[in-house]
């Protein structure tokens, strides 16, 4: 069997440390003990961007929010649905993952950083949402491995009670909160409810095309 390299590290602002790892073809990023994302396992971080996409009524000039670059595969399939007008920001807290995509996983985003609808900024994407008025039609966010502080403690406030009036303030009237999780969590759920949203909640498989652990994925409406 091929062995795992480690290509590079990274200090997460205020968490642990991300480790990029790769092995023939095949990467990984790793927090700890927990894998964050592999490059063979795309499937429910595409679903992110699909089924937001499909809850905006195919609306001209949409302005989406991703919080959290990873390895790019909820940013493909954003770029793949969305109209030629579309505008996409991606809020990327590490500066080193903007370089691996850009370094050693390049084959992997398929020149996606480069499509002109996108800009990358090396921000937290909470700053953005509170520093946001109506100014998104979905936020898109995968920054851990579900609705708790997993990479760093301060991503707690993306999920709270404060942190999701700020991102039903950041939504134009009608707009998606799309959240990734590697499980489910029904206080999440409830919170979502308190907060203004019409909620959904789909099991999507890790894996494109079926297959792979279940995950869950949140529609939230703004009402």
């Amino acid at each position: 069997m091929i062995p795992w390299i480690q290509l590079d590290s990274a200090k997460v602002p205020g968490g642990g440390e991300l480790r990029l790892k790769q092995r023939g073809g095949e990467f990984s990023i790793m927090l700890g003990a927990n894998e964050l994302m592999n490059s063979r396992l795309s499937g429910s971080e595409e679903a992110l961007a699909r089924l937001a996409w499909a809850r905006l009524d195919g609306r001209p000039a949409p302005q989406i929010l991703i919080g959290g670059l990873g390895m790019g595969f909820t940013l493909r399939a954003a770029l793949a649905a969305l109209p030629p007008d579309a505008r996409v920001t991606v809020a990327e807290l590490v500066p080193e993952v903007v370089a691996w995509a850009r370094g050693p996983m390049a084959g992997v985003f398929e020149g996606s950083l480069d499509d002109p609808r996108v800009l990358v900024r090396e921000n937290d994407v909470a700053d953005l949402i509170r520093s946001a008025k109506a100014s998104y039609d979905a936020i898109l966010l995968d920054v851990d491995n579900g609705p708790e502080g997993l990479s760093r403690k301060a991503n707690d406030a993306l999920y709270d009670h404060a942190g999701l009036a700020a991102a039903r303030a950041a939504l134009r009237p009608g707009g998606v909160l799309a959240v990734w999780s590697s499980g489910p969590d029904a206080g999440f759920t409830r919170r979502l409810g308190q907060a203004g949203f019409a909620v959904e909640e789909t099991r999507v498989r890790a894996r494109r095309g079926g297959g792979g652990a279940r995950h869950v994925i949140w529609m939230a409406r703004r009402r």
